[in-house]
């Protein structure tokens, strides 16, 4: 458990890049190590099939397989869907990497066009259990952007959390692990034309 916060805490921010929804094959998974909201110390990657069921295990071996893994203190997650619907079990991410999961969205999510749209792919259910575990949806208001975020935390209380966010939303409403993240994986992997 997190006792204080520096200002240089380590986070690592995990977002995905372009893939072909609906299609068989892999989807690149980038993590950006930041100190705070201000200094990027590493990059590390992975890929997770485009729908499927590895995202949990195979973001806490790239987690836990990293260099600076002694050194992280928060997980930032930009939603817990990669990859489609390739959905990340936030409690067991927690409890396989001992760190902390923010899990952060830009718009409140619709549980019921989840639930809807799960009922498409194989092991719905099991699907459905992982997004069922999430935490309570807490409206977040940065102050460097006009648009509240919204974030699920497990493994954190959600004052210590709420702070975190904060703390590292330097250039927009979106915390800087998470942005940068989003525009390095954005930028490996977008389509050829």
């Amino acid at each position: 458990m997190l006792r204080s916060i520096k200002t240089e805490i380590r986070i690592v921010g995990i977002d995905d890049g372009f893939f072909e929804p609906h299609t068989h094959g892999k989807c690149e998974v980038i993590g950006i190590v930041f100190r705070g909201g201000y200094w990027i110390d590493g990059v590390m990657r992975t890929q997770v099939e485009v729908d499927g069921m590895d995202a949990t295990e195979k973001i806490s071996h790239m987690i836990m397989g990293s260099p600076h893994y002694g050194q992280l203190r928060v997980i930032m997650l930009d939603g817990v869907t990669f990859a489609g619907f390739n959905i990340v079990d936030t409690t067991t991410l927690f409890e396989t990497t001992s760190l902390p999961v923010i899990s952060i969205t830009r718009a409140r999510p619709s549980f019921s066009d989840i639930k809807k749209a799960l009922k498409n792919l194989p092991f719905t259910e099991e699907r459905w259990a992982a997004i069922r575990k999430t935490q309570k949806i807490t409206e977040v208001s940065t102050g460097t952007g006009n648009e509240s975020i919204y974030m699920q935390a497990v493994g954190i209380d959600i004052e210590t959390a709420k702070k975190i966010v904060e703390s590292t939303a330097t250039r927009s409403n979106i915390p800087e692990p998470l942005r940068v993240a989003h525009l390095i994986a954005s930028g490996l992997t977008s389509p050829q034309l």
